[in-house]
């Protein structure tokens, strides 16, 4: 009897996933240019109106991560994918484009999670619902967004509710170096940097390492949390891949 083979492949979890797009980031805040990480969704055509609209305010409260996008039409190819007929594609960018902007400063991070942040008043509080990365193969949010757990269009219209957002911790000793970072993406195309924490204590409740400090960002799949809460068909995969920012689009444009 000949032997049967059986050909096994190692579980990939998600912080991995997270260190390696990191590493492939080449954005740079001052210039406006490079490689940044995406998520692709696919939404239905008669709702594309209503996907701009809902993007567009979720842009100005502050709920994403940049206010670049991209389309793409029934039969276009993204990296390989190719729109269903009677569907549209949507980029926008992955909150991991903020990770890989640390370590190209030579921040070393620790990716911890991914869930939801209850929001009162514009204040992020506390998470109510955390899945960290070592212990999934599939991205949280990504997750959390089929549960429909969020409230992020009351987050838009009141200030109050649940948004998707991440957390990850960096050595307390690299806080000048990220403070730079901080202060040159706020004249930059990305935003969303929820909080940044003290070092030794918790952020939004989540424990950190001894010596290092939290920092916590908002999902960039928010505005596909506010659609599928809108009861609209969604479906999305976070960090996708790599694209140039310069080839996406100002939502505002649109």
């Amino acid at each position: 009897m000949s032997e049967i083979t059986i050909m096994t492949v190692p579980l990939k979890f998600v912080n991995h996933s997270i260190e390696d797009y990191a590493m492939q980031v080449t954005y740079d805040p001052v210039s406006g240019e490079g490689k940044v990480v995406y998520n692709l969704s696919v939404i239905k055509n008669e709702d594309l109106e209503f996907a701009i609209s809902t993007f567009k305010d979720a842009h100005k409260t502050g709920v994403t991560v940049s206010g670049r996008v991209k389309f793409f039409s029934s039969g276009e190819r993204v990296d390989g994918y190719v729109v269903p007929k009677g569907f549209t594609g949507i980029c926008t960018i992955c909150s991991v484009t903020f990770d890989g902007l640390l370590i190209r400063r030579g921040i070393p991070i620790t990716p911890i999670g991914g869930g939801i942040v209850e929001i009162e008043k514009r204040i992020p509080l506390r998470f109510t619902h955390i899945i960290l990365y070592e212990h999934t193969t599939i991205d949280p949010l990504q997750v959390l967004i089929s549960q429909k757990t969020t409230s992020v269009t009351s987050v838009m219209r009141t200030g109050s509710g649940s948004i998707l957002a991440n957390i990850r911790e960096f050595h307390m000793e690299a806080e000048p170096q990220v403070g730079m970072v901080l202060d040159e993406l706020s004249n930059s195309s990305l935003s969303g940097i929820l909080e940044v924490g003290i070092p030794n204590l918790p952020l939004l409740g989540v424990p950190v390492s001894p010596q290092f400090v939290g920092i916590a960002a908002v999902g960039g799949t928010n505005p596909m949390a506010a659609l599928k809460e809108g009861d609209c068909w969604v479906q999305t995969q976070a960090m996708k891949g790599l694209t140039e920012i310069s080839g996406m689009d100002e939502i505002r444009d649109y």
